[in-house]
């Protein structure tokens, strides 16, 4: 795998965090540096344990599938990919306002975040176990990758809103099925 495949695959996982950071930078009343740099730290950390623990998991299988690396990176990538195109289609045709704009912030919700946007890496790390790929640096660059997106997704929030934030899941989705994509035509027909 290529230097601008991972990026673009760590690129792809992190527009989940990056939308939620900027939807929290717009929303959580006294979402300051500290809780952007909190909340970065944690999708970041969750983004890089995610595929490490789906590299794991799909070891265990890798042997008994590996013929099949090329269909199984189709599928995944293409499901999540699409999943996120979905989902963003569905808050641009109905955007919710910032239901929490009166609470605050907490340790719950941080978590609760940075579990939901890092799925998608597990199921990616299994990809990677198929492929072969090596998981430190791949973990790693994701993580790496995650947090400065959402630090920047912070920032943007208090400028820009939710609506940029729903534009980067879709365009994250993109990214992913494409690369899933790109995976199957160059095993398939060597392109």
């Amino acid at each position: 795998m290529t230097t601008l495949t991972l990026f673009m695959i760590a690129l792809g996982l992190s527009m989940d965090a990056f939308a939620v950071s900027i939807s929290n930078g717009m929303c959580y009343r006294g979402f300051g540096r500290k809780q952007a740099f909190a909340a970065a730290a944690a999708f970041g950390l969750f983004q890089m344990l995610m595929p490490i623990a789906g590299y794991f998991a799909g070891r265990t299988f890798s042997e008994a599938i590996g013929f099949a690396d090329h269909w199984i990176a189709l599928f995944l990538l293409g499901i999540i990919g699409g999943k996120m195109i979905v989902d963003g289609a569905r808050e641009l045709r109905h955007p919710e306002s910032c239901d929490s704009a009166a609470g605050a912030f907490t340790l719950r919700i941080l978590v609760l975040q940075a579990v939901a946007t890092s799925i998608d890496a597990l199921a990616v790390g299994v990809g990677f176990a198929v492929m072969q790929v090596n998981i430190v640096t791949a973990a790693a660059f994701i993580g790496l990758i995650t947090f400065a997106c959402c630090i920047i997704g912070a920032m943007l929030g208090h400028r820009f809103g939710l609506l940029l934030g729903i534009r980067a899941e879709i365009c994250g989705g993109i990214i992913l099925a494409g690369i899933g994509l790109k995976i199957f035509t160059e095993h398939m027909f060597g392109i």
